[in-house]
């Protein structure tokens, strides 16, 4: 019997179902089905539930606007709901009108900017509000229960538009960030309970959005083994292996040929097999990535063909309606079997086992968590301490802080007086409130005159004069400007690095006033800052990114000395000819003098940087020093792999530790960056990686705090062409922060020994 759907259904499955519902597991349909007995595991009861489905059932809940199956009691649901960094607008997120309960939520600063504070437990904390909130919000029938966040593709083109999505260039890094983050909002992996389902996206190879006629859908990123497994790939395992995010969403993109949510090799042999994405976990596609199977990406015949192998390649979910629309074909034409779908269906209701979905309130943790746990005050006071942390000092000639209590000041830019977008960058909630620079500064007390002098990528002659009039009059300048995202956004890559060339006419002709000038510096990417570092009426700049709801009382607390900088940039800022140099299609990482590329990010630039990855000044003058060096300078790899429990690359080398002492008068953080080169290995090598950071609070004048850094044998192997990573015997020099401050030199001694195999695709 042929399983075409009719038109009421694909409707029903094409409509948003975001108000929350739950099985009723005591009186309803579903009470005598093993889904409801709670002294059995997720996927037994998930399994149980599938067994009931027909096909027609099965295929109705493969897309994320899942139809449940009114005869058993099963409600509709939404899957997608997003929370990047708070939560978000989106299919399954409906906020309340102004002033009602769920209004809003806590909208923290752009990963961008979080990643420049290179604090692991700012994340952990950061998790744990969001889902905090996010329960809230489906707790009151305003969300579903799966958010898909994190974005962890490493911030490879400073021309990508989703760059400030992420935390920065670098995997190590990565990986780090996205384990205490996705530990936060899944409550710490409770195999009883589930907080919420975090979903790491996008596997894999992802950074691109429509960039010289080459849009994101069509793409077939062409990457070795190489580089996939030393850079594409690490925070991807760190996510499913590590954190045991509950879910995974593929990319539009191809991978070698293969569309990514169509390739058994990503989705099988590496999330499953290799790394362990267990059988309570699943995948989605992006959305519209199934149908872009078949078009553009012209991988099968028809869309038919491509529901098929997407589903058995592993895409459990469709973000869309083409499972709807074609598996039902599919399954007539026996392309796929009934197997497939329970197997998918299985591992979706598997999760919401996990989450409570399906047993009584007063058995979950989460269940109570109400609108009086949204906006807390312990939430609004992370979100400043959050835009705080990321804020980079680039330039400083010792105009700042400012110390003048009664400055007048000119604040003028097209982000002096920003908007929601301008402050919280994109996939945003509603913020339960915006401080702009210019409220930061009035909040403050100062004597504040605004003027607009430009917009972002037009200019005003009327404004041109006001803002020139202003600065006249004022003790200072404060500039605030950049990039923001109503330019950097989805499918809008950059063609350019470079400011606009109207902001910087304001700021050459601020310059001439000859008041002292401070530019402060928004947006997620990188600028070329070449003509305002070489400037000496530019005397300071300020990256602030896209600081979230107290981005404006941060940056003002910043530059009046009330916080000390001390964010580090997690991106290379680039010359501006960068672009030209490398096609961002170009997914290979180390220098190639056949194609004129320099290599990218800061582990193969052979170019100058106009700041550096890692970058960042502070108001006070640290110094550094090893307290103690290994007694041996030389490590036995077949010792040190003999003495490793669990899994190799999370394995300690050794722990270095570093004092720091602050010889200044401010109170400041200090971020210990520490580097490892080495020619040990596959050629060529990288420049310099990261191996190893802490973020150390509030070190007094004075004062002099050790700080640990382990070393893992994950973070000094070397991969080789085939993606496997090993010790190799040779000399490795560690060095502290982007400019060498300290460095030590030690030996890996013996034979070279396998760390990670990089899986091989059958």
């Amino acid at each position: 019997m042929a399983l075409l759907l009719t038109s009421v259904t694909l409707a029903l499955v094409a409509g948003s179902h975001a108000q929350a519902d739950f099985p009723d597991c005591v009186n309803g349909p579903l009470a005598s089905n093993a889904v409801c007995d709670t002294s059995l595991g997720h996927v037994e009861r998930a399994r149980a539930l599938v067994d009931e489905l027909t096909v027609a059932e099965m295929i109705n809940n493969t897309v994320n606007a899942a139809a449940g199956v009114a005869r058993l009691g099963l409600p509709p649901y939404e899957w997608w709901s997003e929370a990047l960094h708070g939560v978000a607008d989106s299919p399954g997120v409906f906020f309340a009108d102004p002033g009602e309960e769920f209004s809003s939520a806590t909208s923290f600063p752009m990963p961008i900017n979080m990643g420049a504070a290179f604090d692991d437990e700012l994340m952990r904390a950061v998790g744990n509000i969001t889902s905090t909130e996010a329960r809230a919000f489906n707790n009151g029938g305003r969300s579903g229960l799966d958010y898909w966040t994190p974005v962890i593709n490493p911030f490879k083109d400073p021309r990508w538009g989703r760059g400030a999505e992420t935390p920065g260039e670098d995997p190590l890094h990565t990986a780090r960030y996205v384990r205490p983050l996705v530990e936060g909002l899944q409550g710490g992996n409770d195999p009883a309970a589930l907080k919420v389902a975090a979903d790491c996206k996008h596997w894999a190879a992802y950074d691109l959005e429509d960039w010289g006629g080459v849009e994101r859908y069509a793409f077939d990123a062409v990457v070795t083994s190489q580089d996939m497994a030393e850079y594409y790939s690490p925070p991807f395992r760190s996510c499913v292996r590590d954190a045991r995010a509950a879910s995974v969403m593929c990319s539009y993109n191809a991978v070698n040929g293969v569309p990514a949510c169509a390739s058994p090799f990503l989705l099988q042999t590496v999330l499953r097999d290799a790394w362990g994405l267990a059988e309570d976990r699943w995948v989605t596609a992006d959305c519209d990535a199934v149908g872009n199977v078949y078009d553009p990406h012209a991988y099968t015949e028809d869309f038919v063909n491509g529901s098929a192998v997407s589903l058995k390649a592993g895409a459990d979910l469709d973000c869309g309606t083409t499972y709807a629309e074609y598996l039902p074909e599919a399954f007539d034409r026996g392309l796929i079997v009934e197997e497939d779908l329970k197997g998918a269906l299985t591992r979706l209701y598997a999760s919401l086992v996990w989450l409570g979905y399906f047993d009584p309130a007063e058995n979950q943790p989460y269940r109570q968590i109400s609108w009086a746990d949204v906006n807390s005050p312990e939430a609004q006071a992370l979100a400043y301490q959050a835009a705080v942390e990321g804020m980079v000092l680039l330039k400083n000639d010792g105009t700042l802080p400012l110390t003048n209590a009664t400055a007048s000041l000119a604040l003028i830019g097209p982000m002096a007086n920003a908007t929601a977008t301008q402050m919280q960058g994109n996939y945003n909630g509603v913020a339960p409130f915006i401080i702009s620079p210019m409220q930061g500064f009035q909040d403050a007390g100062y004597n504040v005159t605004y003027v607009l002098g430009t917009n972002v990528t037009g200019h005003d002659a009327d404004d041109l004069d006001a803002a020139l009039a202003a600065a006249e009059a004022a003790d200072m300048v404060i500039y605030v400007g950049g990039i923001d995202a109503t330019v950097e956004k989805e499918a809008l890559d950059r063609l350019n690095i470079t400011w606009p060339e109207n902001q910087l006419a304001l700021i050459s002709a601020l310059e001439e006033v000859g008041k002292p000038l401070i530019v402060v510096q928004m947006g997620g990417g990188q600028l070329d800052d070449t003509d305002l570092k070489e400037s000496s009426s530019v005397n300071a700049i300020l990256w602030a990114g896209y600081p979230g709801q107290s981005g404006g009382t941060a940056i003002a607390d910043t530059v009046i000395g009330t916080v000390a900088p001390a964010g580090r940039l997690p991106i290379t800022q680039y010359p501006a000819s960068y672009v030209d140099e490398v096609d961002m299609t170009d997914m290979t990482l180390r220098p190639d003098e056949s194609t004129g590329s320099p290599g990218r990010t800061y582990k193969w630039y052979t170019g100058t940087p106009v700041y550096p990855y890692g970058y960042g000044l502070h108001y006070t003058n640290f110094s550094v020093a090893w307290s103690g060096t290994p007694d041996d300078a030389c490590y036995d790899i077949q010792d040190v792999v003999g003495a490793a429990s669990g899994y190799l690359d999370l394995a300690p080398l050794d722990t270095f530790t570093v004092t720091v002492t602050n010889e200044g008068a401010v109170a400041s953080d200090y971020v210990v960056l520490l580097f490892v080169s080495t020619q040990a290995g596959p050629a060529p090598a990288p420049i310099k990686e990261l191996v190893g950071y802490a973020r150390v609070a509030n070190v007094q004048p004075g004062a002099s705090v050790d700080v640990d850094l382990e070393v893992t044998l994950g973070a000094i192997s070397r991969a080789d062409e085939n993606g496997d990573a090993s010790l190799y015997p040779g000399e490795y020099e560690l060095t502290l922060d982007y400019d060498g401050a300290l460095s030590l030199t030690f030996e890996l001694c013996g034979d070279s020994e396998l760390v990670a195999e990089w899986p091989r695709e059958s």
